[in-house]
């Protein structure tokens, strides 16, 4: 499965603005909202708020993207952030607020990167994982589409 980049990239940036204010209020509940959106994201795609947002409003503005992406890589991103909004949730909800806290500071550091540079820490983490197993992946593919 092949993707528009431009997608995550604005699922990075709400997610930021989303652990900002999680980061500033302490509310494992808000915490547990990105959970469920990070869960969606990696295990039921279509299904993700923030990419239904993007389709559904800015896609169409957009135009077609030069190059398409594949989606695993930001699949297991999703899944690796997923592990950090579900442990902030536990540390703020459980009274570990430190636990919340950092959790929450390290999910936060990886969309502000994917949001403001493009640079998507999980899924360097895949494609080095990939190369280390013998198994790359094709990292972009021209979108014929869009010529």
């Amino acid at each position: 499965m092949l993707l528009d980049p431009r997608g995550p990239r604005f699922s990075a940036a709400v997610t930021t603005v989303v652990l900002v204010l999680v980061l500033i209020t302490g509310s494992g509940w808000l915490a547990l909202a990105q959970a469920v959106v990070f869960a969606l994201s990696a295990f039921r795609p279509a299904l993700s708020p923030y990419g239904l947002v993007y389709r559904a409003l800015l896609a169409p503005r957009l135009g077609r993207p030069e190059e398409l992406e594949p989606a695993a890589p930001f699949r297991f991103a999703q899944t690796v952030g997923l592990g950090f909004a579900a442990v902030a949730t536990v540390g703020y909800l459980a009274g570990a607020p430190v636990v919340g806290t950092v959790a929450a500071g390290f999910a936060l550091a990886a969309a502000f990167l994917n949001a403001a540079f493009g640079l998507c820490l999980g899924c360097e983490a895949f494609l080095l994982f990939r190369r280390a197993t013998h198994r790359p992946v094709q990292s972009r593919v021209p979108n014929p589409a869009a010529h």
